[in-house]
């Protein structure tokens, strides 16, 4: 059994993370999503992501195997929904950004432990509301989020660099525990 656990990121990390959010704006390339190819993430989102302590890393066997950006505060993106509703719109929340697994870690289900794994950190800072989004031609996201217990509530529109509004159309999903 591998050593599996999370730990804020630093500045050191920063090159393993590069190369994994590199690995899966190729994935999403080639999986015909949109998301992810106009630059974003770049290194100064991330950096900003580690200064801010908001950047995580899932270690398996001391090595990064994934990253992902855990942000309790308000989300502008998130205040307009379309064709839904949030559940919990009173209680603040922690929201999953920039999640992505090295590909060489993949048929493990990493990606759930890590979800998992920042939940549990949430929750033992007092946060029980999580939201996540995902563009729709997304089926790896949508699926780690809906298997980790979240729901979907409706779509929102990201503020990111993209060809056309519709790009930035996300499904929005939800967790309260």
């Amino acid at each position: 059994m591998s050593s599996i656990y999370i730990k804020k990121a630093q500045n050191s990390d920063l090159t393993e993370i590069m190369n994994i959010i590199d690995q899966a704006k190729a994935m999403l390339k080639a999986d015909g999503s949109p998301q992810w190819q106009g630059g974003y993430p770049d290194i100064a989102t991330l950096k900003n992501d580690i200064m801010a302590q908001q950047c995580w890393v899932l270690m398996v066997d001391q090595k990064v195997a994934g990253t992902a950006t855990l942000i309790v505060a308000d989300d502008p993106n998130y205040h307009e929904i379309f064709n839904g509703d949030w559940e919990n719109k009173t209680d603040p929340y922690a929201t999953i950004h920039r999640i992505a697994i090295n590909p060489n870690y993949s048929g493990q289900h990493l990606g759930k432990i890590f979800v998992s794994n920042l939940l549990s950190q949430s929750i033992q800072n007092g946060i029980h509301n999580f939201r996540i989004d995902t563009h729709q031609l997304n089926k790896r996201m949508q699926h780690l989020a809906t298997g980790s217990g979240y729901v979907h509530r409706g779509k929102i529109y990201v503020d990111e660099p993209a060809e056309n509004h519709e790009d930035n159309a996300r499904l929005a999903f939800e967790l309260n525990l």
